[in-house]
């Protein structure tokens, strides 16, 4: 076997390994059950100004988010001057990146692991987790932060927006058999026996379901922005590429009739 044929080979392993990977991928994102849809909308500006105020004031205690610069945030329509004034609590520099003074030592101790950068998170859990996830924490008293989450079994991360959601049990659901006792065997045996478990609100928040549901998504929407802020020009320069390699398909499909004509 030639190098030339073993590096091609080489090659398409390789490719290969991607390709399934890329596959895969979903599959994290249903790790500890079913997803929400979360409702992204790269091109609401001020959904995007929402969510960042919302990891400004939020996340950005703990979570870094080091692989983007503060003068990124222009992009998604806010002048320097707001957010020197309104998201820049752990910089000085429009030019820095937005990192945080927690130390990490510190916070192993605190939370047993160090927070995550989030710079490009939601590319790697994907925004359907990111939104099932902020929504799904509980009250667990056998957790050491007093916190669960249906998403994330077992998380270290205590609710930090408690106060705005509220606070949530997970509790079991009775069969409709068994809670509908004096029908007859037949009914019962229809309406099934399986045991489930889901969340009430306990102790209601500072906002309703709605506004709660609407909160985390901006800060979702704008977790997706963060984690590729060119995907729009990406998207975009993909499409008149595609334009290009059709139109240049049909004319060379053209000229290569013209040169067989007189073969034909």
């Amino acid at each position: 076997m030639s190098f030339r044929t073993s590096l091609l080979i080489a090659r398409g392993l390789a490719a290969l390994a991607l390709v399934s990977g890329l596959l895969a991928a979903p599959a994290f994102a249903n790790e500890g059950g079913a997803v929400d849809h979360a409702p992204i909308n790269m091109g609401d500006k001020a959904s995007l100004q929402r969510g960042a105020r919302t990891f400004a004031n939020y996340c950005q205690n703990c979570h870094s988010a080091q692989y983007l610069r503060y003068s990124k945030l222009t992009e998604i329509g806010l002048s320097e001057d707001e957010i020197k004034s309104n998201l820049m609590f752990a910089s000085e520099k429009i030019g820095d990146t937005m990192t945080v003074a927690l130390d990490k030592a510190e916070a192993k101790q605190w939370f047993g692991v160090v927070p995550p950068d989030l710079s490009v998170e939601a590319r790697v859990r994907g925004a359907d987790w990111l939104y099932t996830y902020l929504r799904t924490f509980y009250k667990d008293p056998s957790r050491p932060t007093g916190w669960n989450n249906l998403a994330y079994p077992n998380v270290g991360m205590p609710h930090v927006l408690y106060e705005l959601q509220g606070v949530q049990k997970l509790e079991e659901v009775k069969p409709a058999a068994e809670a509908g006792e004096g029908k007859g065997e037949g009914e019962k045996k229809e309406a099934g026996t399986e045991h489930h478990k889901k969340l009430v609100l306990a102790v209601p928040g500072k906002m309703t379901a709605l506004e709660y549901d609407q909160f985390t998504a901006d800060l979702v929407n704008y977790l997706v922005w963060m984690a590729e802020p060119a995907r729009a020009t990406r998207v975009q320069i993909g499409v008149l590429v595609i334009f290009f390699l059709t139109l240049t398909f049909f004319l060379m499909l053209a000229l290569k009739k013209e040169f067989w004509k007189d073969i034909h």
